[in-house]
């Protein structure tokens, strides 16, 4: 089927091993060599285009995709931001399909910004007429956070320095260089740091699974998506050992954020008991993960337990409650303990350390050992203590 000079191509269902089925779309396009090549892209699940002639309708308004390399000064933003979907597979790899370079939140986040914010504004309009005090002004008004407005024009960045490596513009300065972001660098609201005092009522008011969920996340700093991936493998009950080794973003397995993010962590005694009687009552699975959803085998959505439990359990209490607010909090009462900033960077497991820190990490067990056990007394003390109070 054509329309003027450009062809739809073939377009079939799919099977895929987890997932509904997708609408795949495969067609060809020349090179810049001039060699015709077959490509493919994935145009959306059977869920989300039911009918063939749904995902058909889909393909129109995405036309410029397969004029691509046929034409090149001349094409508007909008056929920017379809090559580059093409290019880095964000379709692919948001509808779970492995062996691409990006993660699946980045992906996510990526089509995300593109089809909301950059292609409603700028995608019928040409590179060189999108101006800076243009976008500067655009981002201005819009109602979003400086850090993701600057995430916002990053990603214009990006898309003006394929345009010259396509040699869809001239070479020369990036003009999205020239806008800036005021603020990006400031917190529009600061992080929530718990006491002692709020968090032991935080733990009193939750129920297993949630309530070692949160344990974890407290005596560790674990960020959710690493707590939701854990797999008991990953846990050396002998050695009191654990290992962050993959991330779990909705649903799907990913990897960690950053390399830094892949280590081994000490295991307290307290949080080791703790582990130890929630295992007991762990719902099977069968890749044995920690926290599996009893009604599907497979780990939990983080943000459906922020909303069901977390949320409520803090209006309560009467504070702002996430899963990020007990890392804040951790890396709060490490402070606290005096542990030396190097111990609480690898704890964190942040990517900024020093060429110290890095040389020497894996010689640093104990150190973290010993300034991870000070905040984990701090909840077992506290717990003993309420349990003797119980007991008399």
């Amino acid at each position: 089927m054509n329309y003027g000079s450009r062809q739809e191509g073939s377009l079939r269902l799919r099977d895929r091993a987890r997932g509904p089925a997708v609408w795949e779309l495969r067609y060809r396009t020349t090179d810049h060599d001039g060699r015709r090549k077959l490509k493919s892209t994935i145009i959306g699940t059977i869920e989300e285009y039911p009918t063939k002639a749904a995902a058909r309708a889909q393909i129109r308004t995405r036309a410029p995709l397969l004029n691509i390399a046929r034409t090149s000064r001349g094409q508007t933003v909008g056929d920017l931001i379809d090559r580059f979907i093409a290019e880095e597979h964000l379709a692919q790899i948001k509808v779970g399909e492995q062996g691409h370079s990006l993660h699946y939140s980045t992906a996510a986040a990526y089509l995300l910004v593109l089809n909301k914010y950059l292609r409603p504004r700028w995608g019928s309009l040409r590179p060189e007429e999108v101006r800076p005090a243009a976008v500067q002004a655009w981002l201005n008004g819009l109602a979003a956070a400086p850090k993701y407005k600057a995430n916002i024009r990053g990603l214009l960045h990006r898309l003006f320095e394929k345009a010259m490596f396509w040699d869809v513009m001239e070479t020369q300065r990036n003009p999205i260089g020239l806008v800036e972001v005021k603020g990006m660098s400031k917190r529009k609201r600061l992080p929530t740091v718990l006491t002692e005092e709020q968090f032991h009522p935080v733990v009193l008011r939750l129920q297993d699974p949630q309530r070692a969920m949160v344990l974890l996340a407290q005596c560790t700093g674990l960020r959710v998506s690493e707590i939701l991936a854990l797999q008991w493998s990953d846990i050396d009950f002998d050695s009191n050992t654990f290992q962050i080794q993959r991330a779990i973003v909705n649903g799907r397995v990913d990897q960690v954020k950053t390399e830094y993010s892949e280590d081994v962590l000490p295991l307290d005694p307290y949080l080791k008991e703790v582990l130890l009687k929630w295992r007991v009552d762990t719902p099977p699975s069968a890749e044995g993960w920690v926290f599996p959803n009893p009604a599907t085998g497979r780990p939990y959505h983080a943000s459906g337990i922020q909303k069901h439990y977390l949320r409520p359990t803090g209006i309560e209490l009467g504070i702002q409650l996430g899963w990020h607010t007990f890392r804040h909090t951790y890396r709060s009462w490490l402070d606290a303990t005096g542990a030396p900033v190097g111990v609480q960077q690898k704890l964190m497991r942040h990517a900024q350390v020093s060429t110290t820190m890095n040389t020497y990490g894996n010689a640093l067990m104990q150190s973290k050992r010993d300034a991870n056990s000070k905040v984990v007394r701090m909840i077992s003390g506290e717990e003993a203590h309420r349990q003797e109070q119980t007991q008399t």
